[in-house]
């Protein structure tokens, strides 16, 4: 009986070691991707968005007209070129609008609050919006009345 209950022992402790070798492997690492646009006008120290495993960091961006490279004259111009240009970096990330989970909008005038909301919405199909922050500040480059930054994670 002895035999048996170290012959059991062993095969024990072969099998334990067994799980617990299995769960110390190494998780793979995610993958690292640089999104950018191919008409990336200004040659910035960063990407459009960073895309790791199937989340997308979305750098900040302005509404800048690309033939001026300044903001449109127009608040609604200033936008739309803000949010086609969230758009395309989610397209060439294989992602939506409706994939966006976090929003972060700055911008100059608070009272432009209503302006920008009916516009946003419409670039959703989704009725479970992302979450979001719209906060003032003070200045935006070349003029910019918003700033936008996301994250995005594929559906």
């Amino acid at each position: 009986m002895n035999r048996r209950m170290a012959i059991l022992a062993v095969l024990l402790m072969v099998g334990v070691f067994a799980v617990l070798k299995a769960n110390s492997r190494p998780m793979p690492q995610s993958t690292r991707k640089a999104i950018n646009l191919p008409e990336k006008s200004v040659q910035a120290p960063f990407s459009d968005g960073i895309l790791v495993g199937n989340t997308l960091y979305l750098a900040g961006r302005i509404g800048l007209d690309p033939k001026t490279g300044k903001a449109p004259d127009k608040i609604e111009d200033e936008i739309k070129l803000l949010l086609d240009g969230e758009k395309a970096v989610l397209e060439q990330a294989g992602m939506t609008m409706d994939d966006l989970v976090y929003v972060q909008i700055s911008c100059t005038d608070l009272s432009l609050f209503e302006k920008f909301n009916p516009i946003y919405r419409s670039y959703f199909t989704t009725k479970d919006m992302p979450a979001r922050e719209f906060v003032g500040a003070a200045s935006l480059l070349r003029g910019g009345h918003f700033e936008l930054q996301a994250i995005a994670v594929k559906r």
